[in-house]
């Protein structure tokens, strides 16, 4: 049998880049719940229609990417390739469209089958954060800021530049669909021919093409700014506006128009030049009309994902585990002395191990390999007294303590140097 290894586009997470991870999803789990958000987990499958018809049948997303499969049941199943339609359908299904505002996180898996790269992969991870029932741009400001500060507070803040731009109403982007087929089709013959199909189809696609033909007349294509109407303006204003009053700088870019079929009005990304072409670490846009597709009432809201293993990548220090007390028994008699050492220490909430076979010379080179910052060492003499040694491994020194008394010790930082 061949060595088996991770499916393409897949990846383990072990030591550093556990922890690296780990970092970021419990930094922005305290960073939102500053603003009272609540963390909901929904299934890594769906119903394909959760999907198929959130996401626009137009999207990249559904047309090539989607894992899907038909179950023994014959029910047609998604790998969710992202967040926001799963929380929208959850929100209906628990009956809670009646109790609005919703503040949602959510951390986990996603999945789509597209070129592995840099930070990409075809099972990758996300943080994401849902506000349900808000109209205001107030509301949009608030899930802006909380993402700046999320981005601040793993310390990356001042590498990454918010880019924002609106898409306006309904009526403001019928109008600007108008425009942009009757510019695209007169150039026709220049566009890609992914973004020809795209032009039959939702030619607001073509904003999104990567391909360099595209990128040329993109450029000079028309932008939404002179199709808006008066409610849509007002809510342009607001919106900058209140970022300007909660302390959040951005730079207006007229071209970003997110890659979903259900986003309306506000429209952001938070980009870094550090990770190359995929630069966008966190990003997110007003959906109001999202809920109804799930079968729920007509229900604003504005949110944002961030993808986790570019968002690692970027992480400069990340804090340590605690190093660990190493309980070293000499002789088969102190043995059930060390396991109460043992549990002692892990109720008092001190990371403790110990080696489960070995003479004293081999357990005392697995507390140093281990990195442990102290090793308490039960010998039968010490049973007899009640006493444990506890030596610090940095310093070299040691003292006895009582055996009920190691936690406090190490806690009170008396132990042996500190």
């Amino acid at each position: 049998m061949s060595s088996l290894q991770p499916v393409r586009g897949t990846h383990d997470l072990i030591g550093e880049e556990r922890r690296r991870f780990n970092h970021v999803v419990e930094t922005a789990r305290r960073i939102v719940g500053l603003y009272g958000f609540d963390e909901w987990s929904t299934p890594v499958f769906e119903d394909t229609r959760v999907f198929s018809r959130s996401l626009g049948d137009t999207s990249d997303v559904v047309s090539k990417e989607m894992y899907t499969f038909e179950d023994r049941g014959g029910e047609s199943l998604t790998l969710r390739p992202e967040g926001t339609a799963a929380i929208c359908r959850a929100l209906v299904t628990n009956g809670l469209t009646q109790s609005l505002p919703q503040k949602v996180f959510y951390a986990g898996p996603m999945f789509r089958y597209e070129r592995p790269q840099k930070g990409r992969y075809r099972q990758f991870h996300q943080i994401g954060a849902e506000l349900l029932g808000s109209a205001e741009p107030l509301a949009d400001a608030e899930v802006i800021a909380m993402g700046r500060d999320v981005l601040h507070a793993l310390g990356i803040g001042d590498e990454v530049v918010l880019e924002l731009n609106t898409l306006g109403d309904s009526a403001s982007r019928d109008a600007w669909r108008t425009a942009l087929i009757a510019y695209f089709s007169e150039r026709r013959a220049e566009l890609s021919a992914d973004s020809q199909a795209r032009l039959e189809r939702n030619p607001l696609r073509i904003l999104d093409s990567k391909a360099p033909q595209d990128r040329a007349l993109v450029a000079d294509s028309p932008t939404i700014a002179q199709f808006l109407t008066p409610e849509a303006q007002t809510f342009w204003d607001g919106l900058r506006s209140t970022l300007d009053t909660m302390g959040v700088r951005f730079r207006e870019n007229p071209r970003i128009v997110r890659g979903l079929d259900y986003y309306g009005h506000t429209a952001f990304e938070f980009v870094t030049e550090r990770l190359g072409a995929q630069g966008t670490v966190l990003a997110g846009g007003r959906y109001d009309g999202l809920v109804a597709e799930m079968g729920g009432p007509a229900t604003p809201a504005i949110g944002w994902a961030g993808g986790i293993e570019r968002l690692s990548m970027l992480l400069e220090d990340v804090p340590a585990e605690p190093r660990p007390v190493a309980v070293v028994p000499m002789g088969a008699d102190a043995q059930a002395a060390a396991l109460i050492a043992l549990q002692g220490l892990r109720a008092a909430g001190i990371r403790a191990e110990t080696s489960y076979r070995g003479n004293m010379k081999r357990r005392m080179e697995r507390a140093n390999r281990m990195n442990a910052s102290h090793v308490v060492v039960i010998g039968s003499d010490e049973i007899a007294r009640g006493v444990v040694q506890l030596k610090n491994l940095d310093s070299g020194q040691q003292t006895e303590v009582p055996l009920d008394g190691v936690a406090a010790a190490l806690q009170a930082g008396t132990a042996a140097g500190g």
